[in-house]
């Protein structure tokens, strides 16, 4: 197997690092002192800069304005988004506009891609259903009404949802199928309710009443939220595996600073094999999750694997689920009452990673679903 990265996937990587290099994660209040929201929209001036850098377009094609590259460069750009918690809409924005370009209308991608890819425009995309435990194409019904379908359902926890141009809304027609539909945050009979992340940030309740969305503006190809979905789990993943990283980092530079009996408590066999066990997390969650990347691209490639790409995708949330809280919790431990010091950043990834937990969902919930995977695709 060759873990190389290709030279414009690097490249990315670098232009990420340069990018993220001079963003705090503590730049907006404590989401443990503040009562709501730590601020009323996401990071702008880096949006901008990411925007300068032509890392909204990673993946778009050259004909829209963008690099032309996979879910792999997205996830590796992501992943340096998680290690300085990174205020922007990077995932939800560039996952809804692969959608678009992959299985849009000629006229969804031309109002949508070019503006995107310069970051004028921002997406992002309902994922979570009702209560976030439901699949989310079920919690809105799509009819056709003439030349124009009628959205009618909820949405939770829609990231960004008050500071995005357009929102990818999943739902079903009754007949089984899921369709996506791209609803402008200003149409009328869309309806946003104020809801707070674990880690502070904004995220908004959707309540579509009789929302009309033009013919050309519904991806009614099952495989758009499909792929949509997986990307966007997929990209959580990376956010998770960048700040367990960076937490790791962190604590090793303070066990080594901190001395008890006259020794860096680095030192000490106990603290060594803690952080040695979530080092190995942390590697099962970079292949794992390199695998599902991988698997995403090559299935849109026409490649195939000994189970369909939900299952790579699977395992994935399964480590980077139960990983990235490992990671935190042994960091607080490590750091003693120190980590709980709100002028220190340790607790704002403590919230971060809990978030990402949420998003992901419980580990048993995905291992369900790949036994499902593995009883109805029985390896030879």
């Amino acid at each position: 197997m060759d873990f190389t990265f290709t030279e414009e996937q690097q490249a990315a990587v670098e232009a990420a690092g340069a990018v993220f290099a001079d963003v705090a994660p503590d730049g907006v209040p404590s989401p443990a002192l503040t009562p709501g929201a730590v601020a009323d929209d996401f990071d702008r001036p880096l949006w901008a800069k990411l925007a300068g850098s032509d890392l909204l377009g990673l993946v778009l094609a050259e004909e829209h304005g963008g690099a032309g590259l996979d879910a792999i460069a997205l996830c590796l750009v992501l992943r340096e988004a998680g290690r300085v918690l990174a205020r922007v809409p990077l995932l939800e924005h560039c996952a809804a506009a692969m959608a678009v370009q992959a299985h849009g209308s000629p006229e969804l991608a031309a109002a949508l891609l070019p503006a995107a890819g310069r970051g004028t425009l921002v997406l992002t995309a309902a994922a979570h259903g009702r209560s976030g435990h439901d699949p989310a194409e079920l919690a809105v019904t799509a009819r056709l009404d003439g030349g124009v379908w009628i959205l009618e359902g909820t949405q939770t926890a829609v990231p960004w949802a008050q500071n995005a141009d357009w929102i990818a809304v999943p739902a079903h027609t009754g007949e089984g199928e899921a369709v996506l539909a791209f609803v402008p945050r200003t149409a009328e009979g869309l309806a946003l309710a104020e809801q707070v992340s674990t880690s502070g940030e904004r995220l908004a309740e959707l309540a579509l009443d009789g929302v009309r969305v033009e013919r050309t503006h519904l991806i009614d190809n099952p495989e758009a939220w499909e792929r949509l979905r997986l990307l966007l789990a997929t990209g959580t993943c990376a956010l998770a595996l960048g700040l367990g990283e960076a937490v790791l980092g962190m604590t090793s530079q303070y066990t080594g600073k901190r001395e008890q009996f006259g020794f860096p408590v680095a030192t000490f066999q106990a603290v060594a094999v803690q952080a040695a066990d979530r080092y190995i997390d942390l590697r099962a969650m970079e292949v794992t999750l390199w695998q599902a990347a991988w698997r995403l691209d090559a299935a849109t490639g026409g490649a195939g694997g000994p189970l369909p790409s939900p299952g790579d995708v699977a395992v994935a949330k399964i480590w980077a689920s139960e990983g990235v809280r490992r990671v935190v919790q042994t960091a607080q431990h490590l750091h003693g009452g120190f980590g709980a010091d709100t002028d220190y950043p340790l607790h704002r990834y403590h919230a971060w990673a809990k978030q990402l937990e949420l998003q992901l969902g419980p580990a048993a919930a995905h291992e369900e679903a790949l036994g499902d995977l593995l009883a109805a695709h029985p390896l030879a």
